[in-house]
């Protein structure tokens, strides 16, 4: 059986409690996202800080926390740019089933 999921018109969960990994596999395909394990790292994190914090981070909190749970080089916005191209915020929010975070175009 196939899942439904509920999205934005930009395609961000509507409930986050509905992420599933079928979920980000889905929006990666979607989005031309190559899942290795460093993506899924930052992806469990996105989800980690928004477990701790209860909402979307925007680029300056995102990086501060992935530089305190993963160590500083993983914390560096140069990092997550190249992982993540051009708004990496917006990609791991997306992916993590989170809402688009309040500061994103």
């Amino acid at each position: 059986m196939v899942k439904h999921y509920r999205v934005d018109e930009e395609g961000f969960l509507e409930d986050p409690a509905d992420w599933d990994e079928a979920f980000v596999l889905l929006v990666a395909a979607q989005d031309s996202v190559d899942l290795d394990p460093e993506r899924w790292e930052l992806i469990n994190t996105t989800r980690a800080f928004y477990s701790q914090y209860g909402f979307s981070p925007s680029m300056r909190p995102l990086t501060k926390f992935i530089g305190i749970t993963l160590g500083p080089e993983k914390g560096r916005s140069i990092y997550l740019m190249q992982l993540f191209p051009p708004n990496p915020a917006r990609a791991l929010s997306k992916l993590a089933g989170l809402h688009k975070p309040k500061n994103c175009l």
